[in-house]
């Protein structure tokens, strides 16, 4: 079985924080995506493309497993982008570290 999670965010900046939460999910779950919210109703630091690039870079910079992280712009719910995508709903939050090993 194929375990699949799903971590939104707007993720801007991404943080050392945010890498931790998905090198620690790419471990436990088959693929990892990290959901970056693009909504035009907000006023970003930095543009969505720019953040998934840099999301990319750092993540390739952290030696996190390319294969098993996928890095998407949504935007709405997501419960929106699961059922596109025909997931179940897998988000992971702070509560989850417990899980992660924190």
């Amino acid at each position: 079985m194929n375990t699949i999670a799903v971590y939104p965010g707007t993720f801007d900046p991404i943080t050392n924080g945010h890498l931790d939460i998905i090198e620690r999910a790419a471990a436990v779950f088959d693929t990892v995506i990290v959901a970056v919210l693009a909504n035009p109703r907000k006023a970003p630091l930095l543009d969505v493309e720019t953040r998934i690039r840099v999301i990319r870079d750092a993540l390739a910079d952290a030696g996190a497993p390319a294969d098993r992280i996928e890095v998407e712009a949504f935007d709405g719910l997501t419960v929106e982008l699961c059922r596109a995508r025909g997931l179940p709903l897998f988000v992971i939050d702070q509560p989850l570290m417990t899980l992660l090993g924190d």
